[in-house]
């Protein structure tokens, strides 16, 4: 199996452009699917053909679909490769997020103590009253692409 490069900035774009619009989500499943003409595809929508041809193209542009001459019929088809690339960005994002999620969890629950003996005196002391270094929640505001190098 190849090792798949990751995703250049630009590519990032183009597949999060292209994902966010539902009529394209929607293309590329029925793709994902089976190869389907671009006329196909038109038929199922209340909107142009050249309107779908744009969607497509968006989706062509991410290298999400790929499309080929048949004849008269342009065709698409899923690119699978793409799809698993967007996936393990996804997944990368995911990951960053659930860790984020954890370490305010495990803030928020405050240090555990094995005798329960410092009653309410601890618990008197919020955020910010210098018990937490102030370093603990700073990585929070960076952009998650510079600390994935995604």
């Amino acid at each position: 199996m190849v090792a798949q490069r990751e995703l250049s900035e630009a590519e990032v774009d183009r597949v999060f452009h292209a994902l966010a619009t539902s009529t394209r989500r929607d293309i590329l499943r029925r793709t994902i699917e089976r190869e389907q003409s671009v006329s196909t595809l038109a038929s199922e929508y209340e909107m142009s053909f050249a309107a779908v041809q744009k969607h497509v193209a968006v989706l062509e542009a991410a290298n999400l679909i790929v499309k080929r001459a048949e004849g008269r019929e342009r065709l698409v088809r899923a690119n699978p490769e793409m799809i698993a690339r967007a996936r393990a960005l996804l997944a990368r994002y995911e990951e960053l997020w659930r860790s984020r999620i954890a370490r305010l969890d495990d803030l928020l629950a405050g240090p555990s103590t094995s005798s329960g003996t410092q009653g309410a005196s601890s618990g008197a002391q919020g955020v910010g009253s210098g018990n937490q270094p102030a370093s603990d929640t700073s990585d929070t505001t960076e952009d998650p692409r510079n600390e994935e190098g995604v």
